[in-house]
């Protein structure tokens, strides 16, 4: 099992001044992580979205972070793959590019975008995403698998003008055949197209533990009856990679607190841009119970879908996901617990969301160091004892 972290660059008090410092804050931490000894990091990429998601060039980020680290794996969580988010040639040299300059550590990622604010900000269309998303991974994997390129799709031709050289993408990555391929999946029937795809699949963690047992269920079992027919590229990657919202300190009621703030700073921004709401989030939530608050709206929630009053959600656990407090909250035993469920379950990397909106930076370093010097060696061990028990 792996171990890495992923960026929002959410913002609760959105000015330039404190917009800048959550990115290099952001860097601080994942070079910290690094030192720490997690595998990876991920960087969403969100357009337009003030306070939920600063991240709207994660390529520039994790090539920051590349400079400043050696080891730890960059991944996209994950690009916006409607054309006119980013055109898939594009992608496949960016990408292609951070895996040269970075010693070959990227994964790439593929998502749609999800709110209608932010194809408004990109002219995208809505109706053709899924499409666009699945052609542009098909596009970047053959692009990259070939020294010479062209390209006849459903929905896009490329090829040279006649009498020219053949395309290519330059340059190559040094991964080969190349980088690692996912596909963010917040909903279980995308957890399914991840496996027929042949892709990772990153998965939304917040509904809990027993959401995450189902999704991945269904994802080994897609695995085990798909035919080659839907594959994106001949190399497949079939990790799956689970959300685990964590905030660790001594004072494991205060991580508790802190976590449910940052969560339901999270979560409130979320239903603004994606359900519709007059005010934002401020995050001026410091003095509230924030734990019986979400609590009491992650109930409200189940009860409103059992009637039947929330049918955007296919799932009971989508509804109220976003409120659902039961995560590596605590001290360090708290998270080794709920980590030893995810490993139980099958998950092959731990997703660790610690930068929210309202978690200071001292709260999220001490919780990367709490991580790096309890949770990941427990696991470690057990790995170790597991291997020489096998030899």
């Amino acid at each position: 099992m792996k171990f890495s972290m992923i960026f929002e660059a959410q913002v609760a008090d959105p000015t330039p001044e404190r917009e800048r410092e959550i990115y290099l804050q952001s860097v601080e931490q994942a070079v910290y992580a690094e030192e720490m000894g997690f595998d990876g990091i991920w960087a969403v990429e969100h357009h337009g979205l003030e306070h939920y998601s600063h991240m709207t060039a994660p390529e520039l980020f994790l090539a920051t972070v590349a400079a400043k680290t050696h080891r730890i794996r960059l991944g996209h969580g994950a690009v916006c793959m409607p054309f006119n988010y980013n055109f898939p040639t594009r992608v496949a040299e960016r990408a292609a590019f951070l895996d040269v300059l970075s010693g070959g550590r990227v994964n790439l990622g593929a998502a749609r975008g999800g709110t209608k604010q932010e194809a408004a900000l990109c002219n995208v269309d809505t109706d053709r995403t899924a499409a666009e998303v699945e052609e542009a991974l098909r596009i970047i994997g053959s692009a990259w698998r070939a020294d010479d390129f062209e390209w006849h799709g459903k929905l896009l031709d490329l090829q040279a003008p006649k009498g020219n050289a053949p395309l290519r993408i330059l340059p190559r990555p040094i991964q080969r055949p190349h980088p690692p391929l996912y596909l963010a999946s917040t909903k279980p029937d995308t957890v399914v197209r991840s496996a027929e795809l042949g892709v990772g699949a990153l998965i939304f963690g917040f509904a809990g533990l027993d959401s995450v047992e189902h999704q991945h269920k269904l994802y080994r079992d897609r695995i085990a009856t798909r035919t080659d027919d839907d594959l994106v590229s001949d190399v497949v990657n079939d990790q799956f990679v689970a959300l685990c919202p964590t905030i660790v300190l001594d004072d494991g009621q205060k991580a508790k607190e802190v976590g449910a703030r940052g969560q339901r700073f999270f979560g409130e921004s979320i239903g603004y841009w994606h359900l519709g709401g007059e005010h934002p989030p401020s995050g001026a939530t410091r003095d509230e119970d924030n734990v019986a608050f979400m609590r009491r709206q992650a109930d409200e929630r189940a009860d409103a879908f059992d009637r039947g009053e929330l049918p955007q959600y296919a799932e009971r656990s989508l509804a109220y996901a976003n409120f659902n407090i039961d995560h590596a909250y605590g001290t360090a035993q708290t998270a080794i617990d709920y980590v030893t469920e995810l490993d139980r379950i099958g998950v092959d990397e731990v997703l660790c969301l610690i930068q929210m909106g309202t978690v200071s930076q001292l709260d999220a370093m001490e919780t990367i160091r709490q991580w790096g010097h309890t949770v990941i060696p427990h696991f470690r061990a057990e790995q170790a004892a597991r291997n020489e028990q096998s030899s």
